[in-house]
């Protein structure tokens, strides 16, 4: 498992955290094209739309969006 900080936008306040047995190429296959799309001036997207996207092409991985990630402090 790992965590990724998923950046489409210039925007910092819109990336996400991505928990997910899936490596970079599969996310990649994936967030590209919504990204693309919308840049081309076609579809929106929200990281909703993203993981939805995720989780319909592997339905079978762990694919979590996090809001955020508790800290352990000692």
């Amino acid at each position: 498992m790992k965590i990724y900080k998923v950046n489409t936008t210039a925007y910092e306040e819109e990336d996400f955290l991505l928990l997910t047995d899936l490596n970079e190429d599969d996310i990649t296959e994936v967030v590209n094209p919504i990204v693309a799309s919308e840049r081309d001036g076609y579809e929106d997207y929200d990281n909703d739309t993203i993981i939805s996207a995720l989780r319909k092409r592997y339905p079978h991985n762990k694919i979590e969006l996090l809001d955020q990630i508790e800290q352990l402090t000692y």
